[in-house]
């Protein structure tokens, strides 16, 4: 069924065509990816179909009593309710039926003796509304609260935070929880990975994936987009392109087809240009002007083929001035931090020249804090760092606090090599998308993207032998993400860098430290294999304080032995728990059936007391569902 049609849809900003002629449709329980360079149109297209933008000419058709659930780009929340309070608003119907069913006991209770066809009245309308208050999820919506704000990185401590006192990140977050909640028939995200740690990642791919309703989704993330969509729509140069598979089968099926377009291209030149030769020279010739003429009018019927467009993308590669020693860093029980609050400590790690290693962990466990400390930005609480032989350091830092906001593009790169004629100093910031006046752009006015390129470009000119990189792959769109992969991937020094995304983190890491408030893990491969390991250590003893190479152990024999036991314990506890949930489920079940018997409502007693009983039966399912979730976090 067909959810959401447009068609022939065109939006124009100025004289200028953003969006031409677009036909797309969403199906029931589509997860649809919609790609395109920055500023190609797509949050202009999702504003549309949302209705918050009218096509300037075409129509877009919403079937049905069609509900959608949007989610703009950087888009917070703004309440002045509590974070649990706004997630029960969503939930307000429910909270309403809750308060009928408690009236219509009362009611019971007051006419039971004295009008027996009221009575029955009301028992019927008890049990058609109880019956629906069950089918609607009235038993688990304060379960299913929880869970979500706990899968995007709220801790219930927070539970009862204002909104007002979030940062922009965290309403941002909670705007995105309070959409999955809603459960609308259509979910349209405009970059929801924004602010998402990699635990909370993970957490909603696995959310989408099994969501009932259709998902529209623009991401810079593939790796995300692998998991999630099973179709792409490229929004490119105006115009759509429907692609039934996910974002690497899309990748491998576009470069075939610009690939055969070029060849086609490429002959179909070589053609005409044989073609033209032969009449140039035989046009005059009596004995050969018929076949030129000939050839003239196949030439004239031909249809021609127009040479591939591509995008405008960036361009560049990094260099180094001089090769570094071997050992290139060597960090021996660091702690980190800031004033009264370290936030790490423990930290032993190496890195040899020619690695490519990515430093993960929560959001919050110091990784930026780590990497400043390792530039001397910052200075340890304890421990030591020492650099190797010949080792020079570019930094790329994550907030781009290293750009002057008040200079212009060309003179933030032209003031650091003042040597360099204009000329060169245009041409690269032309590799990087910034031509003509564009250079005249004030820092402080460039969008996030512009700062990162702009950032990437003076990193380039440094040619330093260890690039210590801080999410560098925000603000970029996915080609420029392709070539900075390229690039670093081609790159003959040594890579330290923090990143999020887990695509980048696949094609580049060659190791895997992970960082933990009291110490370091080491896995040798790529993000994929680091989670294979992750998985197969996840039933071990208080994984938090284990090393799984660099670190050396420090519990002793009995430390361990004692760990396991309550490791044990704690998974008993747990199959214990599910065993209880379940058989509270069933009795919950078997008291609804009693209660809905016309022999059993006929009984006011009877069913006071089994009404009594199925609120307690509700109130414990809620304590062993806290119970389980709290001794279930760790694992997860």
């Amino acid at each position: 069924m067909i959810l959401l049609q447009t068609n022939n849809v065109s939006k124009y900003f100025g004289v200028k065509p953003v969006l031409k002629n677009i036909n797309i449709s969403i199906q029931e329980n589509d997860k649809v990816g919609l790609v395109g360079v920055n500023g190609a149109g797509k949050s202009t297209l999702l504003k549309v179909l949302n209705s918050q933008l009218c096509p300037d000419s075409g129509e877009v058709f919403k079937y049905g009593s069609l509900t959608i659930g949007y989610l703009a780009q950087d888009s917070g929340l703004d309440s002045q309710r509590s974070i649990y309070d706004e997630m029960l608003s969503v939930f307000q119907h429910l909270m309403d039926m809750e308060q009928q069913l408690r009236k219509l006991e009362e009611a019971m209770g007051k006419v039971r003796h004295t009008d027996d066809s009221t009575y029955q009245q009301i028992m019927d309308q008890y049990a058609h509304l109880s019956d629906n208050f069950r089918d609607l999820g009235g038993y688990s919506y304060h379960s299913l609260i929880r869970g979500v704000l706990q899968g995007l990185n709220f801790p219930e401590v927070d539970y009862h935070s204002p909104i007002s006192l979030l940062s922009g990140g965290q309403k941002t977050r909670l705007a995105l929880a309070k959409n999955l909640l809603s459960k609308p028939h259509l979910l349209i995200l405009d970059e929801p990975t924004n602010y998402l740690d990699i635990h909370s990642l993970s957490w909603l791919e696995q959310h989408l994936q099994s969501y009932t309703g259709a998902v529209l989704v623009v991401s810079h993330d593939r790796y995300f987009l692998d998991k999630v969509v099973g179709r792409i729509i490229e929004l490119e140069f105006g115009t759509t392109t429907t692609y039934k598979t996910n974002y690497s089968g899309f990748i491998d099926i576009k470069s075939q087809q610009q690939e055969t377009l070029l060849k086609q291209f490429e002959q179909q030149q070589e053609e005409i240009s044989k073609a033209k030769d032969f009449i140039q020279r035989n046009i005059v010739r009596a004995s050969t002007t018929r076949r030129a003429r000939s050839r003239l009018k196949s030439m004239e019927k031909m249809e021609l083929i127009e040479a591939p467009v591509k995008q405008k993308q960036v361009y560049f590669s990094f260099d180094i001035h001089r090769q570094s020693g071997k050992n290139v860093l060597q960090v021996s029980d660091l702690a980190i931090g800031y004033p009264n609050n370290q936030l790490a400590k423990n930290i032993t790690f190496s890195i040899e020249r020619g690695e490519s290693v990515a430093l993960l962990g929560p959001n919050g466990t110091g990784k930026s804090t780590l990497l400043k400390t390792i530039i001397d930005q910052l200075t340890p609480i304890a421990g030591s760092i020492r650099k190797g032989t010949n080792v020079s350091i570019g930094y790329y830092a994550q907030q781009q606090e290293k750009l002057n906001p008040q200079k212009t593009v060309l003179d933030e790169l032209w003031d650091d090599y003042r040597l360099m004629d204009e000329k060169d100093v245009r041409t690269i910031l032309g590799n990087f998308l910034f031509r003509d006046d564009d250079v005249y752009k004030r820092v402080e006015d460039l969008s996030g993207g512009e700062k990162a390129r702009l950032s990437l470009a003076k990193l380039m000119l440094e040619k330093s032998n260890f690039l210590i990189l801080d999410e560098p792959t925000n603000h970029l769109d996915i080609l420029s993400r392709e070539v900075l992969e390229s690039a670093l991937i081609d790159y003959p020094g040594t890579i330290l860098f923090v990143s999020h995304d887990r695509y980048f983190l696949n094609k580049m890491a060659s190791r895997i430290i992970e960082l933990t408030p009291t110490g370091v893990e080491t896995v040798l491969g790529n993000y994929d294999y680091y989670l294979e390991k992750k998985t197969e250590r996840s039933a071990l003893p208080d994984k938090k304080e284990l090393t799984l190479k660099s670190q050396p152990a420090k519990q002793s024999y009995l430390e361990s032995k004692e760990q396991q036991r309550l490791e044990r314990k704690r998974l008993r506890r747990i199959e214990d728990l599910e065993k209880l949930i379940a058989e509270t489920e069933d009795e919950i079940g078997q008291i609804e059936g009693k209660l809905s018997d016309p022999a059993i409502s006929q009984d006011y007693t009877a069913c006071l007391k089994l009404s009594q009983e199925l609120n307690e039966k509700r109130s414990n399912i809620d304590t062993l569902l806290e119970a389980w979730m709290a001794l279930t976090e760790d694992t997860e």
